[in-house]
């Protein structure tokens, strides 16, 4: 294992290729449910698999850990995002 390896993550952006924006509303908290739990009636997201904003456009944020630890469900969200025509980013954990 290098030591130069970093921790990175996947962006899905609520936003297809053409550039308009996906819907339902919703979709970013439905996919991120697959690994929430819930704790005094809260909802608390996994933090290899959480919804966000960002720039105004809803987002699923991935762990690279995920496609380790849960690869059925990182097959699932990347083969939906492919399906779907959805932006998908990567960028180093700092």
């Amino acid at each position: 294992m290098s030591v130069e390896q970093t921790e990175s993550r996947l962006i899905i952006m609520g936003v297809t290729e053409s550039g308009k924006k996906f819907r339902p509303s919703d979709w970013a908290e439905r996919m991120c449910g697959n690994l929430c739990t819930f704790r005094n009636r809260r909802m608390i997201y996994s933090p290899l698999l959480r919804p966000a904003v960002r720039e105004g456009i809803k987002v699923v944020i991935m762990s690279n850990q995920l496609s380790i630890k849960h690869p059925n469900l990182y097959q699932e969200l990347m083969e939906f995002a492919k399906t779907n025509k959805l932006i998908i980013k990567e960028e180093a954990v700092t």
